[in-house]
């Protein structure tokens, strides 16, 4: 149940006479009825008000629930000894004006708020349009966001049409009026009687012959003191309710990249000597660079300096080993396209599913951007360097209708045999890499921050054993579509 749920239901209790019990030593709701004739009939003889048609009887048809005995079904306008609405037309606004004009969403739970745009009247504006606001008057809203209120504090304002005003008799509780006003019967009520249908107003009329049910007086104060006894709780419980709903937000996604990061740390499946050292594997991803530079299909690179303890982000396991991404992988190249090809760039890429879009862009070469140059093959890597914190990155798993030409923001990583490119992806993905990637150090820029390639490839990289990537990806494969379902 959400917090405005109990609140409705609270409230919907307490007009109902179930939130507290009744007392036969505090009469009854007829007597009260009676009483508030008598003082309206005083009103009208001292010409204080107007005398008004009665009101039809209330029929059962209108009656939406059972009240106590002691109770009584009234209409607003039986129990008012006046209401009407702001005025229907515009008055002359004034910037030095010393008088508020104020409309329904200037009623904030129980006071009269003053916005920034709140406009300003002449005092002879104020003359003209005023209304007879006492100290017992209500101010409700009644068109558009229906059911707003709040106390008249005796502050001299101009009322618009949107808000509806009442002045209430017997010393019936304000509260206790209000309240009802904020229940699921007013609101179903306000539906029903509710003109126009894009933005909803109840006429005064329809207020007029609002059902309410009136208990004795006694009994209205002892609901008022019960529902602001409750209505604290109720704050304390959203504020819970609040946490635990942004916690459940969160949750998917924390699990993901928790899931993510005990993979990259060894912790997601256990170490199995027979499958030899990340060590063992390291040399042999070397000796296959070493072959591809004597081939000239990838071109000698600059060494790259020594792995500091003061890099290391976190402990692995014995058999693993830390390594710098430019270790592991090269790239194919640049070209100017001189053929039809398939461009992907950064919108090529759902970034929520981490996959190719399935629409090839295909651009002849007289047509080619400047940034379309990166050579990819089927298996690579596509590492958005722009606004990394974005996940614009995939791993190509189509064949494309041309050669396919990556744009130059991306950095395009060919892993080396003994690499499962899943397991690197997967990495890149991770919060470790993610932080790395979004540092201030190393994502520079205001708008676009981005990573430059000399600081991607020294990012640093668990390396664990072939056999153990792979069970890795397992695992992960088997965690991830879980998480999806926690999303939904």
């Amino acid at each position: 149940m959400t917090p405005q749920e109990l609140k409705n239901s609270i409230l919907q209790l307490a007009v109902q006479g179930k939130l507290v019990e009744q007392r036969a030593e505090e009469g009854t709701a007829e007597e009260l009825y009676k009483k508030i004739q008598a003082e309206k009939q005083k009103l009208i003889a001292e010409k204080k008000i107007k005398k008004e048609k009665p009101l039809p009887e209330i029929t059962a048809e209108e009656i939406p629930f059972e009240i106590p005995e002691s109770w009584k079904w009234v209409r607003l306008g039986d129990i008012t000894s006046i209401l009407g609405d702001g005025i229907h037309g515009t008055p002359c606004f004034d910037d030095n004006g010393q008088y508020y004009f104020i409309n329904g969403n200037n009623l904030v739970k129980g006071k009269i708020v003053i916005k920034s745009d709140t406009k300003k009247v002449s005092f002879e504006e104020f003359i003209k349009y005023k209304k007879h606001l006492d100290y017992n008057t209500i101010l409700i809203s009644i068109n558009g966001t229906i059911g707003n209120y709040a106390f008249y504090n005796g502050e001299p304002i101009v009322l618009g049409k949107s808000a509806c005003y009442f002045s209430i008799l017997g010393n019936n509780d304000k509260n206790y009026i209000c309240y009802l006003l904020n229940t699921k019967h007013f609101f179903d009520y306000a539906v029903k009687k509710a003109t126009q249908t894009t933005i909803k107003n109840i006429s005064l009329k329809a207020m007029r012959m609002l059902p309410v049910a009136l208990p004795p007086l006694a009994e209205q104060k002892r609901i008022v003191t019960k529902i602001e006894e409750l209505l604290p709780q109720i704050d304390c419980y959203e504020q819970v309710y609040s946490k635990l709903k942004e916690f459940n937000k969160r949750f998917p996604e924390d699990m993901q990249k928790s899931i993510l990061q005990y993979a990259v740390q060894g912790k997601l499946v256990e170490q199995r000597a027979e499958e030899g050292t990340a060590e063992e594997l390291y040399k042999k991803i070397q000796a296959e660079k070493q072959k591809l530079t004597a081939e000239k299909k990838i071109k000698k690179e600059k060494p790259l300096p020594e792995i500091t303890a003061e890099e290391i982000p976190f402990d692995i396991p014995e058999s693993w080993k830390w390594v710098r991404l430019k270790d592991i992988v090269y790239n194919r190249g640049q070209m100017k396209p001189v053929e039809p090809f398939s461009y992907i760039d950064i919108g090529s890429i759902d970034n929520k599913r981490q996959l190719l879009n399935s629409e090839e862009n295909i651009i002849q070469p007289d047509k080619a951007p400047s940034r379309a140059r990166k050579i990819v093959a089927y298996g690579d890597i596509l590492y958005s360097t722009v606004r990394p914190y974005l996940h614009n990155m995939c791993i190509i798993n189509k064949t494309f209708s041309y050669m396919p030409i990556a744009s130059t923001g991306f950095a395009v990583l060919t892993c080396c045999k003994g690499i499962l490119n899943k397991f690197l992806f997967y990495y890149l993905l991770s919060p470790n890499f993610d932080s790395y990637a979004n540092s201030n150090d190393n994502s520079k820029g205001v708008a676009y921050p981005a990573i430059n390639d000399d600081k991607l490839y020294k990012g640093l990289v668990p390396l664990p054993p072939l056999e153990e990537q792979k069970r890795i990806v397992a695992k992960i494969k088997e965690l991830l579509p879980l998480c999806e379902k926690l999303k939904k």
